[in-house]
């Protein structure tokens, strides 16, 4: 436990709440409120920050997802709208809108693919690259900031745990979508 100034360990919100549980309930163990509360919590205070960060550059955060994953494909920045929904975990209703916005944009292309008429080819137009680009660099800065609390290992450690965590939850890599 980290402690401020030698008083005693610091302590967050969901301590507070685990301390009710305790009087409330003592028959009840609640460490596991703990650990799924805090990766609540730690999810939504980090999800604002990213927000924030990606509304200064006038994207949101599905947006940036779906042209870093482009970006990610490499040369020539395409996928097909399946290999979008795979890599995106979204129904393809949702990514038909999220393309349309996109197009919109004029941050990505939308055309059926020559080799196949019954597939969609996106593709990250040079603006949407160099956007996309440059939103990375501050990304993962910003990233690296709400991480500065932990050290180097401590970072390594928390990615292991979480890792085995989703592991455990079933969140298996079955391949790249983006490779298929």
């Amino acid at each position: 436990m980290r402690c401020f100034g030698g008083v005693g360990p610091l302590q967050d919100n969901v301590d507070w709440r685990m301390d009710q549980w305790r009087v409330e309930r003592p028959d009840i163990d609640p460490a596991p409120m703990g650990v799924v509360g805090r990766i609540q919590r730690a999810c939504r205070l980090l999800e604002r920050e990213l927000r924030d960060n990606f509304a200064r550059h006038g994207l949101q955060i599905w947006e940036f997802d779906m042209l870093g994953t482009l970006l990610r494909s490499g040369p020539p920045y395409r996928l097909t709208a399946g290999q979008l929904v795979e890599a995106s975990m979204v129904t393809s209703g949702a990514i038909t809108n999220r393309i349309d916005r996109l197009v919109a944009k004029e941050l990505v292309t939308r055309e059926v693919d020559p080799l196949n008429r019954r597939s969609v080819l996106i593709t990250l137009t040079a603006s949407g690259k160099e956007l996309v680009d440059r939103v990375v660099v501050d990304h993962v800065d910003l990233e690296a900031r709400l991480l500065a609390g932990l050290g180097g290992r401590e970072q390594e450690m928390l990615a292991g745990l979480l890792r085995d965590l989703l592991i455990g939850l079933g969140d298996h890599a079955t391949g790249n979508p983006l490779n298929p």
